[in-house]
């Protein structure tokens, strides 16, 4: 497929005429006023249009999230804003694009497996090392998680972004492990386990959602029953009961408050160091794209024109200095 437009650093005035993603429809109003605008996409990033009027209304008709369309339109600026002002729009035959070429990536996973599958060979309990080998010497769980997206719409959220975002917790996990004199190994089949759940929450085949069990149980509660079901169906069991309990408060506990959607606190040292080191890789994975984001900025602005939800709406600085190397970008 044809490198994507790159839709983030588009300007006022540059022509679109490519294959994009519907990511979003947004119905607004009602009679005279009501008018709906799409949210494009592809692997670049995405771009809200400009709204459809009832005037345009045929031309967004049956138009719905995941589809993929031929776009033709000009990016403008509305209260410093870019919008795609599209002039056509015609949904593609499924069969004709894949959706999947037009979500971003984290590339080659080849390295992240590498990192992971070493650390995890080098876990000591026999018990332990059996737990965790239940999924990661699966081909189809390897498979599905070297796709799965860590986030719909928040850090990591690309094709890929779990395994990613599960490296960065395990890098992470190992140096707080080593600070804090927690229980290294523990931490780390931790750090393996404890995003499984989205598996079963996410699907991204035409674009990042919900399944009916995401939304009705969570990721959390999910990874829990996967590794249950898991070590229940194995004869003997690879890990004592207390063993498991252990681990699946791991799981339970790694988002840290109930606010925050953990069934459970932290009560050992292990599930507080996991739970920082994941908190750690998804602020600044959001930080990162939240000032990579040009719809956050205007043009020469340093400090952020709105806030950023996943950053507990806060604004961003993105000014820089090279102080005095002679290197400032």
């Amino acid at each position: 497929m044809a490198t994507p437009v790159p839709l983030p650093t588009l300007v006022p005035g540059d022509r679109v005429q490519d294959p994009l993603l519907i990511l979003e429809v947004d119905q607004r109003g009602s009679g005279e006023t009501g008018h709906t605008i799409l949210t494009f996409g592809n692997a670049s990033g995405r771009l809200a249009s400009a709204p459809f009027w009832s005037g345009d209304q045929h031309l967004v008709a049956g138009v719905r999230r995941g589809q993929v369309a031929q776009v033709i339109g000009e990016v403008q600026l509305y209260r410093e804003r870019r919008q795609l002002k599209v002039s056509s729009l015609r949904v593609l035959p499924r069969s004709l694009v894949d959706a999947r070429h037009l979500l971003p990536a984290i590339g080659d996973p080849a390295p992240f497996w590498e990192l992971l599958d070493r650390w995890r060979a080098e876990i000591q309990g026999p018990r332990l090392r059996a737990v965790v080998g239940l999924f990661y010497d699966d081909p189809d769980f390897r498979d599905r998680y070297a796709l799965c997206p860590a986030s719909l719409g928040g850090h990591h959220a690309m094709l890929g972004g779990l395994l990613k975002h599960t490296a960065e917790v395990a890098t992470i996990a190992r140096a707080i492990s080593r600070t804090a004199g927690a229980d290294g190994d523990l931490v780390m089949a931790g750090a393996l386990l404890h995003d499984i759940g989205k598996l079963e929450a996410y699907r991204w085949e035409t674009h990042f959602e919900m399944t009916d069990a995401g939304v009705l149980l969570g990721h959390v509660v999910l990874g829990a029953q996967m590794l249950d079901r898991e070590v229940a169906g194995r004869t003997p069991p690879p890990c004592t009961p207390e063993e498991l309990l252990i681990l699946q408060h791991l799981i339970l506990s790694h988002h840290g408050r109930h606010e925050y959607g953990a069934p459970v606190l932290p009560m050992t040292l292990e599930a507080e160091a996991l739970h920082y080191a994941d908190n750690a890789s998804a602020r600044t994975a959001s930080m990162a794209e939240a000032l990579q984001d040009p719809e956050n900025f205007g043009a020469d602005d340093t400090v952020s024109t709105r806030r950023i939800w996943s950053l507990d709406n806060r604004r961003v600085y993105r000014g820089q200095s090279d102080w005095g190397t002679g290197s400032s970008r």
